[in-house]
Parts: structure tokens; sequence; C-alpha cells
């Protein structure tokens, strides 16, 4: 593996230093153009940080969470055991309501919640030392799970391939590797040569932001396109796959990912194009029959209108519509990958098989 390489692979966008009980996360919203680490000690700037999109994509908000709350449990001072767990759960609220859609996030919280009620008669320095496990166990098995889900992604291509993505499912939104983004890494160290075709991602521009600098700095042959130019690179014959991430999988393979996902499916299924969601099975949410009952975070209109420009690029008094989200049918989806392999339909059986 070369340097450049690795330094894509295992970067440490979520890092806890214990010698200092410290956490840091890298601030995606500067990149490309800086590499910044931001340190997080209040409930206020977890949320923030959250909402801000500074740590972002589904598995790296459930680590992130994770070590946040234990964060914050070293900052409860009473010695009664219930109103520890009632401030905790407090704080475990706060961070939940950040973000809706990404059930990673919830996923992790109860986890660590699970984990303080476990050992809630436990001396104080015993009931935090096993929280920070916990938070380090999930961290640990998201990394095995993205290799595992990288390999099985692989496993669907060939050398030379073009394969479409969207938003940005790699290291900086997962842990190592990533998920959609996992397979063309993998093949990089292997030296099997693919064509990745990454959409810009409006509004926010995680393709354009996250995924080419990911992909580009790897030494991955990364072409970034506009949106809107999906359809003339399938059309062309250019794209022989489309793997995007996911935020949250109902139980009949509908899934919630990043705006456009759904568009890109609807093209791809026009050209013969197979379009394969790849996650780890703390994304899919059984208890969810379908992609109705997801709910969709919408975002503030002047993400549209001024972000990226010197100028706003709309009236003051046009309205706009930005739901973060869309839901992809699950029709549309050739297969499901995880790290325990990769699932066809019916969804409702192969999915639901995962976790018998």
């Amino acid at each position: 593996m070369t340097h450049s390489l690795k330094t894509v692979t295992h970067a440490q966008n979520i890092r806890y230093d214990k010698a200092a009980e410290a956490l840091y996360i890298i601030d995606q919203s500067l990149l490309p153009n800086e590499e910044r680490e931001i340190r997080l000690q209040t409930a206020e700037e977890m949320v923030e940080a959250i909402r801000a999109l500074r740590v972002r994509g589904a598995p790296a908000i459930g680590i992130c969470a994770a070590y946040c709350l234990y964060v914050l449990a070293r900052s409860i001072d009473t010695p009664d055991p219930a109103a520890f767990q009632s401030r905790l759960q407090a704080y475990s609220a706060q961070l939940n309501a950040s973000r809706p859609t990404a059930v990673n996030l919830s996923w992790a919280l109860g986890e660590m919640e699970q984990t303080a009620a476990a050992h809630l008669a436990d001396p104080r320095p015993v009931l935090l030392e096993a929280l920070y496990q916990r938070a380090v166990d999930i961290h640990q098995d998201d990394i095995a799970k993205c290799q595992a889900i990288s390999e099985y992604g692989l496993s669907l291509l060939k050398e030379g391939d073009g394969v479409l993505t969207h938003c940005n499912a790699g290291p900086l939104a997962t842990s190592r590797y990533g998920t959609a983004q996992g397979p063309f890494l993998l093949a990089a160290e292997r030296g099997i040569h693919l064509h990745v075709y990454a959409d810009e991602t409006r509004p926010l521009l995680q393709g354009a932001r996250l995924t080419s600098y990911e992909l580009h700095r790897a030494g991955v042959d990364v072409t970034l396109i506009c949106d809107n130019m999906a359809s003339m690179v399938m059309k062309n014959g250019w794209v022989q796959a489309c793997f995007v991430g996911c935020d949250r999988v109902a139980a009949n393979g509908d899934t919630a990912n990043k705006i456009g996902t759904s568009g890109v499916a609807i093209l791809a299924k026009h050209y013969g194009i197979p379009v394969y969601v790849l996650g780890p099975t703390s994304t899919i949410d059984l208890s969810c029959s379908d992609g109705d009952h997801i709910p969709i975070e919408l975002r503030d209109p002047e993400e549209i209108k001024t972000l990226w420009y010197e100028k706003p690029m709309a009236l003051p008094g046009v309205k706009c519509y930005n739901p973060s989200f869309d839901v992809t049918d699950h029709h549309l989806i050739a297969g499901i990958v995880t790290e325990k392999g990769i699932c066809r339909p019916p969804y409702t059986e192969s999915l639901a098989a995962l976790f018998r």
C-alpha cells in the first residue's frame, strides 16, 4: 500500500486521546481546502458538529456519538446512580435529536445507554471505563465491517469497470476504507483499475469536496461530474454499476441516502445498470417497515441559495425545498451489501435473515 493510499484509508476522522481524555474530529465542513481537527467538549458543541456536518456519514455519526456520550458521562457530577442515569439519558436524547434520518446515531447511543445501565451499581471509575470500552468497540467494529463490505463490494466489479457513486461513503464518513467507496480503495491496493464517476452531490457538494478529495489522493481514477450529468455518462456506456451508501434501510429494502440517490437509481434502471447499496447491518432498521416511515431531515434553504457563492443565486423571497435525503425504492436496488454478505430481493426475507 502506498503512503498516500494509506493516508486516506486510515484517516483519523474521529480520534479519542485517552491520555488527555479529549475527543477530536476532522472538521469536514472545511475540506478539501483545509484539514483541521477540532475538539468536542460540551453537548452544545457536539450537537452543532453533527448538525453542521463537521462530522457526517451515518457510521461516523454513530461512532462520534458514542465517544460524545462517554465525554459527557465524565462530566456528570453526582454520586446518585439514578440521577446519573437520568442525566446521561438527557444527553443521549439531545444528541439523538441532532439528525433524524441516520439510524446509526440512535443505535450507538442505545448501546451506550445499555452499557451504563448494566454498570450503574459499579463504582464510577468502573462504569466510565465500561462506557469508554463500548465506544472503542463500536469504532473497531465499524472498521471490521467496512473492510468486509469492501471485499463483498469488490466481488461485484472487474478490471476496467466504470462505477458511479453519489455523495460520500468513504473513510471520512465511516472508519477504514468506507462502505460505497471501500471497494474502490481496496481495488487500488490490489492493482485493479476502476474508473469512478463521482456526482458532485448538491447542495452541500460532498461528492466534490470529499469523495473526489479522498479518491484522488488515494490514486484512484476519478472523474467529478455535476449531478445532472449522470444520465450522459450512463448513456455513453461508461458506467457498469452504481455504488451508493445508506443512512437507513427499511425492512423491505427501501433505502434513505443523500438527496439525489433515487434519481440516480431511476436513471440506472432505464439504462440497465445495477445499483448496489453498501452499508453495515447497524444501518438496517427492521422496525421500519418501508421508506414511507423513514423521517427525512429538512435543512436550511440558504444552503441552496448562498452557501457556496459570493453573491446569492436567487432572490431573497424565492422559496426553497431542501431535504437532505431521499428514499430509493427497493425494486430499483440490485443488491444490499453488508459485512455479512450481499442481500438480494426479496429484501423482506434476505435482510431479516441477517439478524437470525
